[in-house]
């Protein structure tokens, strides 16, 4: 069919504003809004009408559509008061007051640039589905990108922000159905890395194991296992900066709760969950986040950053150096200890899931690297020995042997039960 057999079958299906009619044709002649390409058609109609209807020997029935026609609709009344467009349901008629409620929801956040949405409701996708049967047209689009397009334009014009495609600050998001504006808030990602200073605090939140975070007699009410982690020692800060609602800590890997971590850190990311202001000084907060900390944790190298980091950080097998305070049942000579640290070094160990964290972990069989250990110190019950190995081995097995889970393990090796005591993280090479 040609454009007047498509517009034609489209004008027979009931009233149609300028909006909806053009943007049955919104692939062809690009350089128009939908618009002006549906009163362009509308007023070709009537005048095609028209010259038909004055033509005695032509009975096509676009002289239906003749101003000259007493019967015919005046196609040429662009936006006819006493009718509403039957597709669109007069939504293009409030394209302001769309416009309007979005700045005035967006007003509470700092952002630099937006991007519209729209939830459709059931009779308006309906309609659009009716219009493109009935008339058979390929050259359409659909309304809801016509509808995002438009109210863009009138919220850039209002307040200067330009639309973001690709990573908006604000995703406005228009519910059709329930005739409200709902905002999405693109969150902010800051990443660096921690030292933890003191033994006996978690990584992350833990709720309670009793309650499960509802709050009981065991935990004081707080819903909470530990009264404080590495994740809101540094949330504090970071929410009371950027008016957040809430933070996500993502790290590099996790050390236990009684070790620390030492040498320049565990990089981490924490996530600004809906942030009220998105530009800080980022030096500032740094020092705000050591000064609240108080010689528990320390952050460093902090510096604004995309989600995409965090999966980086989450995929990344980084390698860890690990100091250990070994304690033995009986008395290993320096020879000895030696000998089994040299077996251990450069080879590969078979770990199946340690019974400390299986609770929390799939009961699987690893296998990661040990490159290198160093002995740094040994009296008669004790040692200092230094790991390097591949991420996600624990060390602590590899100690202990976990009752023959872990394998080569050290205590096989010297003939007697070895335990690490204290555990420091001095390194992770990511």
């Amino acid at each position: 069919m040609n454009i007047t057999e498509i517009a034609r079958k489209i004008i027979q299906e009931g009233p149609i504003c300028n909006h909806c009619l053009g943007r049955q044709f919104a692939k062809l002649s690009t350089c128009l809004g939908n618009y002006e390409r549906g009163r362009s058609i509308k007023i070709y109609l009537t005048m095609e009408g028209d010259r038909i209807f004055k033509d005695d020997n032509d009975d096509s029935l676009l002289k239906e559509l003749s101003p000259s026609n007493p019967i015919a609709r005046k196609l040429t009344d662009i936006e006819p008061e006493d009718e509403t467009c039957w597709v669109c349901l007069g939504l293009f008629d409030n394209l302001e007051w769309w416009a309007e409620r979005a700045v005035s929801e967006m007003e509470a956040f700092e952002y630099d640039n937006f991007l519209v949405g729209t939830s459709m409701s059931g009779l308006l996708s309906e309609n659009e589905e009716i219009l493109w049967t009935e008339s058979g047209t390929v050259y359409a689009e659909q309304l809801k990108s016509e509808l995002n397009r438009e109210i863009g334009k009138r919220i850039n014009a209002i307040t200067g922000k330009e639309v973001d495609f690709e990573n908006p600050d604000i995703v406005v998001m228009l519910d059709l159905t329930k005739e409200d504006v709902l905002l999405e808030v693109r969150s902010v990602y800051i990443y660096g890395r921690y030292r933890k200073l003191v033994r006996g605090i978690p990584q992350t939140r833990w709720p309670c194991r009793k309650c499960r975070g509802k709050g009981c007699e065991v935990c004081g009410f707080t819903g909470k296992q530990y009264e404080e982690s590495v994740d809101e020692i540094i949330s504090d800060q970071v929410q009371k900066t950027l008016h957040c609602i809430d933070t996500k800590f993502h790290g590099s890997g996790r050390e236990d709760i009684d070790a620390l971590m030492l040498g320049d850190g565990r990089p981490f990311v924490i996530e600004a969950v809906r942030p009220i202001y998105r530009h800080f000084d980022i030096n500032r907060l740094q020092e705000d986040i050591n000064n609240f900390a108080e010689g528990k944790v320390e952050v460093n190298e902090l510096k604004s950053v995309s989600r995409d980091v965090i999966e980086t950080l989450k995929s990344s097998k980084a390698d860890k150096v690990y100091k250990l305070k070994v304690t033995f049942n009986e008395p290993v000579s320096e020879e000895k200890l030696k000998s089994a640290i040299n077996t251990l070094s450069g080879v590969d160990i078979e770990q199946r899931t340690p019974q400390r964290v299986s609770h929390r972990r799939g009961d699987l069989i690893r296998k990661r690297h040990v490159h290198n250990i160093e002995l740094s110190d040994l009296t008669h019950n004790h040692a200092i020995i230094t790991v390097n190995c591949e991420g996600g081995l624990y060390v602590k097995e590899l100690i202990s042997g976990d009752e023959g889970r872990t394998e080569p393990n050290l205590s096989d090796i010297i003939g007697t039960q070895a335990e690490v005591t204290e555990l420091d993280v001095i390194k992770v090479n990511l």
